[in-house]
């Protein structure tokens, strides 16, 4: 039995997890030499919700944050997570913009993509994976972890073969909710290890309570890498804690060979950063204890806080728990996805519909229109006919094929779109993400590269007056 290797999720996961995202780069910065001397597989730090954020709610470039850790990390490989075919927005995008995504993420300092699909279905995998190679990337294929009656041991199995023959360097178990419980971690990995060759990596998260026994049945399994958040930014909806997994495997067949007085100086850096988020009141009370909903409704923590706020907004908080008991309705309804961005989003909202409307499908979004169709990907189990008639209207025929193949290139059409604003080859990927937000970012850093050259010219009055 090999070393187990940790994955330190604090630069991403943990503060999107806790707190929205809102962790900024001047905060992340003075802490990763030292993360870089630790030793762990990989530091994630970059996809998911963090790009959105640096441009919506920070101000902040996401491809200089990449490019500033990568500056300071010079052993750790740096990690980040990608939605396959919508890369890191909602919707699918044309192949020409993955590739291109891709070669951007690599050439400014990421090392391994994990590439997964909210629908587990391996042909919106396929792009991202072939350019992650093309680029001398690690591409670390995902199945993302749910539970129905066609989730079975035998599906997931079918799935890591599929990732496999897709080259996937490795593959990832990524437990978005927190439902895998610590026995069944066990016949999950022991299979999974049984069936591949390549390395088996485990995501989850501690929504539910569970998840440092889930880790120890894995480990015992054999799993050879699992993601932790250095302890001030774990637990709750986040990952377990770096610190105690370390302590524990001291001395055994594990033992992660990590230094756990180096881990505590990190440690003490995050407890200031923590108390500021809580101070300021986006460290939510909500994601720092254990939700048993989780475990009956099978609703990750962050959907959970979505169907709150999207009740609040509807003035209908009351009707939270009829909302709880509607998704996994919802969810059998659409062919059982497991509820991971942006399908939890599609299958939260259009339950909030169903509850707050008085009649099941009386209000459709167009996102849950695009899921019953095809346009997602397919779905675990086929959509009843009846479902597909009752929003398609009767007799509306669904897609069969790779829905990115219906998407003409677009990366040259977007590039003209958004001329006025290029500064590097980079800002037409974040527009491509987010055409309205990068817009108003892109003016706002217009705007204050201004107002640097004018105080530099003021500056330039008062030395040499004319």
């Amino acid at each position: 039995m090999s070393k187990v290797k940790i994955t330190e999720t604090v630069l991403r996961d943990a503060h999107q997890s806790l707190f929205a995202t809102r962790m900024t780069t001047a905060e992340m910065l003075p802490i990763v030499e030292k993360l870089d001397q630790v030793g762990y597989r990989s530091l994630e730090c970059w996809g998911g919700a963090t790009f959105d954020s640096c441009i919506r709610f920070l101000n902040e470039d996401p491809w200089e944050r990449l490019r500033q850790i990568k500056a300071k990390a010079k052993k750790t490989p740096l990690q980040m997570l990608l939605r396959g075919q919508n890369i890191l927005g909602y919707k699918h995008y044309a192949d020409d913009v993955v590739e291109y995504f891709v070669q951007k993420a690599i050439y400014n300092g990421i090392d391994v993509i994990r590439i997964f699909d909210a629908l587990n279905d391996p042909r919106n995998l396929e792009t991202a994976m072939r350019a992650t190679k093309k680029e001398g990337g690690h591409a670390q294929g995902t199945i993302c972890y749910t539970i129905s009656d066609v989730h079975t041991i035998e599906q997931y199995m079918k799935d890591a073969r599929g990732l496999v023959d897709a080259g996937a360097d490795s593959i990832c178990v990524k437990d978005m909710a927190g439902l895998l419980l610590p026995y069944k971690a066990f016949e999950l990995i022991s299979a999974l290890k049984e069936e591949v060759k390549i390395p088996i990596q485990l995501h989850t998260h501690a929504t539910s309570g569970t998840a440092n026994m889930t880790y120890l049945k894995a480990i015992e399994a054999g799993v050879d890498v699992v993601d932790t958040a250095i302890s001030p930014l774990s637990m709750g909806t986040a990952q377990p804690a770096t610190e105690p997994l370390v302590a524990t495997l001291q001395g055994t067949e594990y033992d992660t060979g990590l230094d756990i007085n180096l881990l505590n100086e990190i440690a003490e850096y995050f407890r200031p950063i923590r108390e500021k988020y809580i101070a300021n009141g986006q460290y939510s009370v909500k994601s720092m204890g254990v939700d048993i909903n989780t475990l009956i409704y099978q609703v990750p923590g962050g959907m959970l806080s979505n169907l709150i706020s999207q009740l609040k907004q509807a003035g209908k908080e009351e009707l939270y728990y009829q909302v709880l008991q509607e998704v996994p309705r919802v969810r059998a309804d659409f062919g059982f996805p497991p509820l991971v961005t942006p399908s939890s989003q599609i299958v939260g909202t259009q339950a909030v519909m169903n509850v707050i409307s008085g009649e099941r499908y009386k209000m459709v979004p167009n996102e849950s229109k695009d899921m019953v169709e095809g346009k997602y990907g397919r779905t675990p189990v086929p959509i009843k006919q009846e479902i597909i008639d009752k929003i398609l209207g009767p007799g509306a025929s669904t897609i069969t094929h790779r829905p990115a193949d219906d998407i003409a290139p677009e990366l040259e059409s977007i590039k003209k779109e958004a001329a006025e604003f290029i500064e590097q080859d980079e800002d037409v990927l974040t527009y491509a993400m987010f055409p309205k937000v990068a817009t108003k970012y892109f003016e706002y850093r217009r705007a204050q590269k201004y107002k640097i050259d004018q105080d530099m010219v003021n500056m330039e009055d008062k030395v040499h007056p004319v």
